[in-house]
């Protein structure tokens, strides 16, 4: 199946008693499908992965699944930092009708990449979906070097691409320029997607782009057309969001966000809470600035 250049990091809508709202979060992907993006991440780091259960996931899954229909691909966030665990949740995936999967890089128990390689090998192998690498250090504390990644991408025909999140261009560059032609290489971070471009890169799996899709798209298709100027006035004039939504650990600005607009996703499960009212303020200044894409109704 085609996955696209635009995915969004969806957030995991919840109840006013914090039980996973099916309903809303159907809604919110055929209303981020109409706003640009081609694919969604579902029970990723963005979808708060850690405080769901194994039902939880599944139900995700198969609901947006159902309700987006065949054209769009659903990417389960089903990684963890154990192996059989990882396979057991890669195999739901697929009886729940995911598309594909993205994998993070074991996190706590920090694995050699020997480890790495042979984590992602086993979880692959395990499953006939495509899979996707998520290297993102600040979060698992070990970086999986341009070495392991592009060994995988030639060893395992299921991984077909990875979300970098280093935010190490080095070491983004090294992997486009050496890794098979169709391995897409997607930025994990916003404020990175331009510069990934530009080395060659595929695409973003973003967050902002449950505010400004249509506008990450714009500048996605700019640079396409090798219209690389305005791509960057583009980027530039998105960048303030891009970080903003990382002014304090993401998915909490982008939930206060969505919340504030009108677009009811409650709240956050623990440890993660609600954004404070310096950061309250903060936000509801930087999305002033920003004509808003996102449909508030299905």
């Amino acid at each position: 199946m085609y996955i696209g250049r635009l995915l969004t990091a969806m957030v995991t809508p919840f109840d006013a008693s914090l039980r996973v709202n099916y309903q809303q979060a159907k809604i919110l992907a055929n209303s981020l499908v109409r706003s640009g993006s081609e694919g969604l991440v579902v029970t990723g780091t963005t979808g708060e992965n850690p405080a769901l259960d194994h039902e939880e996931n599944y139900y995700l899954w198969s609901e947006i699944k159902e309700s987006v229909g065949n054209d769009i691909p659903i990417i389960a966030g089903s990684g963890t930092n154990g192996t059989g665990e990882t396979i057991k949740l890669a195999q739901m995936a697929e009886k729940a009708g995911a598309d594909a999967q993205l994998l993070v890089v074991p996190y706590y128990n920090k694995p050699t990449q020997e480890g790495l390689y042979q984590h992602f090998k086993a979880v692959a192998e395990s499953t006939s979906l495509p899979c996707i690498l998520y290297n993102v250090p600040s979060r698992t504390i070990v970086n999986m070097t341009p070495e392991t990644t592009l060994r995988l991408a030639a060893d395992v025909p299921n991984i077909i691409g990875t979300k970098e999140a280093s935010g190490d261009l080095g070491q983004i560059k090294e992997i486009i320029d050496h890794a098979p032609a169709e391995f897409r290489v997607w930025s994990g971070n916003d404020s990175d997607t331009f510069d990934i471009l530009k080395l060659g890169g595929w695409g973003v799996i973003s967050v902002a782009s449950h505010l400004i899709g249509s506008q990450i798209q714009n500048m996605i298709t700019l640079a396409t057309q090798d219209k690389w100027d305005e791509a960057e006035e583009e980027h530039k004039r998105q960048l303030p969001i891009f970080t903003g939504l990382f002014t304090i650990t993401s998915p909490i600005p982008v939930k206060y966000c969505l919340n504030k607009i009108g677009f009811n996703v409650g709240g956050l499960r623990l440890p993660l809470v609600n954004a404070d009212k310096e950061t309250s303020l903060f936000l509801d200044e930087l999305i002033s600035k920003y004509e808003i894409d996102l449909p508030l109704s299905s």
